[in-house]
């Protein structure tokens, strides 16, 4: 079955077509095949596959590479698909989240045929779920050529303007320990839940940190995001977890990050179970500045993670730039606003023409 997408279309138009292209995370292929499929035939792109990501690249010969980059999966579909229109706002799964910055990218690939930088556009799988089998992740670890670049824009969606660099994030489990008794006769016992209450304590007086990094403010925070205890309704329980998670900005490495909380967690038993590094805005790299000036606004941080990290991993400044609203993303009712689609290829076109 033909599944090429008409990169003729209007962008909001090849919006509603990817969008109703299912792509919940682990199930990409139809629309790997759809992209594939579509820039294969561009005589301009030199494209490669792995997996379900697709990589097409102009080989020009420019001193200066950008890489622009989008995943092609959603979180599971709620009953929002199809996509429909509704007083020019497009509503459906992946609306904002991102697939409207995937089909700027597809306008893009296909419409700069002798751009000022040559152009990396990456579309990958496996973003919204487990970190190991993000498709951005096994590109930098099996063909990190791919990905080379001078700058790098993630459409992530960020509402139209530019967000720099992210901030880190890890979980730990601060564990209290205690012992068990029945509940009848709880003073032979030590309870572990109750234990737990300094934990919270700590974490109800903690002050996060604002800092500027680069001419951005961030905003830190550390949460508990889930409490665990207890073996029985007649058990006095002998050990509870709280976890936490902790967004830390880009001037702290994940060693330090982790160093902050045993820190604050002090005299408490601490274990981390997962982290990813934040990466640094890039602004000041020439190619970022005259990406700043081109699509305007005052650039702000990115308070959460994104695969701008992977970027900076690989020693490429990279900034998220997309036209949905991050605060709609993975909602039931997601939707994305017609005119900033066509606002975000207006700008990017300029940027590279």
């Amino acid at each position: 079955m033909n599944t090429r997408l008409d990169l003729t279309r209007d962008v909001g138009e090849l919006t509603a077509r990817i969008v109703d292209i299912e792509s919940v995370s682990g199930r990409e292929k139809a629309l790997a095949d759809a992209v594939e499929e579509t820039l294969r035939p561009l005589p301009h792109l030199t494209v490669h596959r792995d997996g379900e990501a697709i990589v097409a690249r102009t080989t020009l010969g420019r001193d200066e590479r950008v890489v622009i980059a989008g995943h092609i999966d959603t979180v599971p579909v709620a009953g929002n698909l199809p996509s429909r229109v509704e007083d020019g706002l497009l509503y459906g799964c992946g609306t904002s989240d991102m697939k409207a910055g995937v089909a700027v990218a597809l306008k893009l690939a296909a419409a700069l045929r002798e751009p000022r930088r040559d152009v990396t556009y990456v579309f990958y799988d496996c973003e919204e779920i487990e970190a190991e089998r993000n498709g951005l992740l096994r590109l930098s670890r099996d063909r990190p050529d791919w990905l080379a670049g001078d700058f790098a824009v993630l459409m992530e969606p960020t509402d139209g303007v530019i967000e720099g660099g992210c901030q880190g994030t890890l979980r730990a489990e601060i564990i209290t320990r205690g012992r068990r008794a029945h509940s009848a006769r709880s003073w032979l016992g030590v309870n572990a839940i109750h234990a737990a209450e300094p934990v919270l304590a700590v974490l109800n007086a903690y002050e996060a940190r604002r800092p500027i990094v680069d001419g951005l403010e961030y905003h830190e925070g550390l949460n508990a995001v889930g409490v665990s205890g207890g073996v029985a309704g007649n058990v006095v329980p002998d050990e509870c977890v709280v976890t936490v998670n902790y967004r830390f900005a880009p001037d702290l490495s994940l060693d330090d990050a982790q160093a902050h909380v045993r820190e604050v967690f002090d005299g408490f038993e601490v274990v981390f179970t997962d982290g990813a590094a934040a990466a640094r805005p890039g602004l000041t790299h020439p190619v970022a500045a005259a990406f700043v000036a081109a699509v305007g606004g005052t650039p702000r941080a990115k308070l959460g993670w994104t695969d701008v990290s992977l970027f900076s991993g690989l020693g490429v400044p990279a900034v998220n730039y997309g036209p949905g609203d991050p605060n709609l993303a993975h909602q039931q009712g997601e939707f994305v606003t017609l005119e900033k689609i066509a606002e975000c290829e207006r700008r990017m076109l300029d940027w590279l023409s």
